[in-house]
C-alpha cells in the first residue's frame, strides 16, 4: 500500500497567497464591491418593493434612524418624495451604477489599449499619429464635451455609456503606451522575434499578459470616473433619465428638499461614495499584489 503524501504548493505561490491575505485594503474593497454585485445581481430577490411604484400618500417618510416617530416599518429607509421605497431604489441603482462603470471602462479600455500598445510597439509613425491623437483628446474637456453631446442627442444609458467610453481612453492610451516602450525591448521580446515569431503572436502572447497588472490599475480608476461622471451627468438632468432608478439621479430628485429631509440626498451620495472607494481600492490592492517584489 503506497503512502501517498500531498505536495505543498510552490514557494511563489505561498508568496502571492500570503500578500492577498495580507493586503487588508484588498481584503476589504473585494467584500464591499463584491456584495454591491451581488445586491445588483439578485435585485428582484432582495428588493423589498418595485422601485417604480409610487405611494403618494407615503411621500418622504424618513428611515427609522432619522426619525422614529415618523418611520414606518414598511420602508426601511424611508420614501422619496413620490413615494417610492428608498431602500428598493438604491438597491436597483447599483445595477445602473455597475452597468455604466463596466461597460463605459470595456468601449475605454479597448480603445485605448490598441492606440497605446501599437505606439508603444510600433513607434515612428504610428506613435506620432497615436500621440497627436492623445494630445486632441486631452484638449477636450471631459464633462463640458459630455454635456454638450449628451443634450443634443439625449439623455439615455447608451447615449451615457458611448459618450463616456469615447471620452476615457486616453489614460489607457498613455499607460499602455509607455509600458509597451519598456516591454519590447526586454529579452524574451527579442527572443520570440529571433525565432519568427509573427507580430500578432508577438502582441498577444508577450506583450499584453505583462500589461494586465498596470491595465486592472488603469480600468479600475476609469471605472470609478465613469460612475463619478454619470452621477454628474444625471444630475444635470441629462443622464440617465427618470424613472429609471440611478443614483445620480436620485441625488438629483433630492436637491429640492434635501434642505428639509437632507437623508434623501444623504442615502444616494454615501452610496457612490462608498462604490467609488472600493472600486479605487481594489485597484490598488491588485497593484501591490501583482507589483514585482520589494514593490507598492
Amino acid at each position: 500500500m503506497s503512502d501517498i503524501t500531498a505536495t505543498p504548493p510552490p514557494m511563489k505561490l505561498r508568496k502571492k497567497r500570503g500578500r492577498i491575505l495580507g493586503n487588508s485594503g484588498l481584503i476589504l474593497a473585494g467584500t464591499v464591491l463584491g456584495l454591491i454585485t451581488l445586491m445588483a445581481i439578485f435585485a428582484p430577490f432582495i428588493a423589498p418593493y418595485d422601485p417604480y411604484l409610487q405611494t403618494l400618500d407615503d411621500r418622504l417618510i424618513p428611515p427609522a434612524f432619522i426619525d422614529a416617530e415618523m418611520a414606518d416599518p414598511r420602508y426601511l429607509l424611508g420614501t422619496d418624495n413620490l413615494g417610492r421605497d428608498y431602500l428598493s431604489r438604491l438597491i436597483y441603482g447599483a445595477r445602473i451604477s455597475l452597468l455604466i462603470g463596466l461597460l463605459t471602462m470595456l468601449v475605454s479600455g479597448v480603445i485605448g489599449t490598441v492606440l497605446g500598445v501599437a505606439a508603444g510597439y510600433f513607434g515612428g509613425r504610428v506613435d506620432t499619429v497615436v500621440s497627436f491623437l492623445i494630445t486632441t483628446r486631452l484638449s477636450l474637456p471631459v464633462v463640458m464635451v459630455a454635456l454638450a453631446v449628451v443634450a443634443v442627442a439625449g439623455g439615455s444609458l447608451q447615449v451615457v455609456v458611448l459618450v463616456l467610453g469615447l471620452l476615457l481612453w486616453d489614460r489607457f492610451a498613455v499607460v499602455m503606451r509607455s509600458a509597451t516602450m519598456q516591454l519590447r525591448n526586454l529579452e524574451y521580446v527579442a527572443a520570440a522575434q529571433a525565432v519568427g515569431c509573427s507580430t500578432p503572436r508577438i502582441l498577444v502572447g508577450e506583450i499584453l499578459p505583462n500589461l494586465i497588472p498596470a491595465l486592472v490599475v488603469v480600468a479600475s480608476y476609469e471605472m470609478a470616473q465613469a460612475i463619478l461622471l454619470e452621477a454628474a451627468l444625471s444630475f444635470l438632468g441629462l443622464g440617465v433619465q427618470p424613472p429609471l432608478p440611478s443614483w445620480g439621479l436620485m441625488v438629483a430628485e433630492a436637491k429640492e428638499v434635501m434642505l428639509f429631509d437632507p437623508w434623501v440626498i444623504l442615502l444616494p451620495g454615501l452610496a457612490i461614495c462608498v462604490l467609488v472607494l472600493a472600486i479605487n481600492m481594489l485597484g490598488d490592492g491588485i497593484r501591490d499584489v501583482t507589483a514585482p517584489e520589494g514593490r507598492s
